[in-house]
């Protein structure tokens, strides 16, 4: 399972709710375009099959079961840096490691 920080998800909360005030809108992970291994955001409706990261009541990340599977043991996390909020996509460490 994709797992999001509290940080992130609080952020990607911010970042719609500066964008929309659709509350069916969420923020969709999708691959991207430009760069085939990695991943770009974008605001989109959820759809079935989903996974859904919610951040105080509200869905703020939509992430496809075909992505999921992909994404199976990773986290999402969020900085911020004097470019502003940077997210992250890294494996979770386990206590093996």
């Amino acid at each position: 399972m994709l797992t999001v920080t509290a940080q992130a998800a609080a952020r990607l909360k911010e970042a719609i709710q500066a964008q929309t005030e659709d509350p069916e809108l969420a923020i969709r992970l999708v691959p991207s375009m430009v760069r085939p291994s990695q991943l770009d955001m974008a605001l989109d409706r959820k759809k079935e099959g989903d996974q859904v990261v919610e951040s105080e009541g509200f869905e703020v990340l939509f992430v496809s079961a075909e992505l999921t599977q992909a994404l199976d043991g990773m986290v999402i996390d969020c900085q911020d840096t004097p470019q502003g909020a940077q997210f992250s996509i890294a494996r979770l460490a386990t206590e093996s490691e």
